[in-house]
């Protein structure tokens, strides 16, 4: 009974319950619009993008460092791919590839600032942000880049089963992702770099390679996230891929709450950015103004870096406590006796 209580505490579950209460709230407020399949077939297809970028975020905070720049490396991925096809006509098949190594690029130059050249990661990757943000503008122009081949803006709006592809996108990445981070070496050794990079090393475990693959992973995401919404939107647009930033940073740390107990995990940050994305729409909704988003994403990171930082801490003084109980002898223990005499 205690260990179904601890499962089912607000502390692990917190986003599940706040769902529940937004749910039942814009219910009664708004059921006619709220309620409609429409809305949400429209929250799920919507965030499927913002969930993707979030889980590629995941990965380099999961070992210990920041990627700012994840929001320039989407709109920078975005304009790349539809400079390729409409400015040099470069087929979909050959276009694709090459904007996915670009954000690896992009994600390894990082990578060598923080991980080889010791640079904080905040300022590597916000100073990265601004160069990538530069050559945005530099490839667009500072406008928006038209006329995207038919067969590359169809394969966001296709749907199977109702339901549009790149949802099914981000759930296969959701897998993949969670899958290393859960049942591999490398998963764990992620998890022990950005746990304690110091011990981490003595250990064994190669911290510069894994936050340098780590910031890797997160651009190549990232730019599959570009890729998504240039199709979606069937446009190269130079504005878009800041707005990714403060949803992923939010969606990771509330998703940090959930699930593993301030732990980074996958399936707590794709449930973080529908619980939030569920917020902003039962406001936009209730006729709320248009600042709103920014304002509860920002209110929402600001409580979950919170909750994280509370839940790290308990833990750690509760490690300190169990090592001070298992260092004590047991009663009746036979190093006792052996003492004893």
């Amino acid at each position: 009974m205690r260990d179904l209580a601890r499962l089912l505490s607000f502390r692990r579950l917190s986003a599940i319950y706040i769902f529940v209460v937004l749910f039942v709230i814009f219910s009664i407020i708004e059921p006619d619009t709220f309620l409609a399949s429409g809305t949400w077939r429209s929250l799920l297809d919507s965030q499927a993008l913002v969930a993707m970028a979030a889980i590629g975020l995941m990965l380099p905070v999961a070992a210990g460092t920041f990627d700012l720049a994840i929001g320039s490396e989407v709109g920078f991925s975005s304009i790349l791919v539809s400079w390729l096809l409409v400015s040099h006509g470069v087929s979909v098949g050959l276009a694709v590839p090459l904007t996915l190594v670009a954000g690896a690029v992009v994600g390894l130059i990082s990578g060598f600032l923080v991980a080889v050249l010791k640079i904080d990661s905040f300022i590597a990757t916000l100073g990265m942000s601004s160069v990538v943000g530069a050559c945005t503008s530099w490839v667009s122009g500072g406008s928006q880049i038209l006329d995207l081949p038919a067969g590359f803006v169809s394969f966001a709006t296709k749907r199977f089963l109702g339901i549009t592809y790149p949802v099914f996108v981000m759930l296969l990445v959701a897998l993949v992702v969670w899958y290393v981070m859960e049942n591999t070496a490398v998963g764990r050794r992620v998890y022990a770099t950005g746990g304690n990079e110091p011990s981490a090393r003595l250990a064994g475990v190669a911290t510069a390679r894994i936050q340098i693959g780590a910031l890797v992973c997160c651009g190549v995401i990232a730019a599959g996230v570009g890729l998504l919404l240039a199709s979606r939107l069937g446009t190269g647009d130079p504005t878009v891929g800041p707005s990714y930033l403060l949803p992923s940073f939010s969606a990771v740390f509330l998703g940090s709450t959930q699930f593993r107990a301030g732990r980074f995990n996958v399936w707590g940050t794709v449930v973080a950015v529908y619980v939030l994305a569920v917020g902003v729409t039962g406001l936009q909704l209730a006729g709320a103004p248009v600042w709103i988003p920014d304002l509860f994403n920002g209110l929402a990171l600001i409580l979950a870096v919170g909750l994280a930082k509370f839940g790290s801490a308990d833990n750690k003084a509760l490690a300190g406590v169990r090592r001070l109980v298992d260092s004590l002898p047991l009663v009746g223990d036979k190093s006792d006796k052996k003492v004893a005499a």
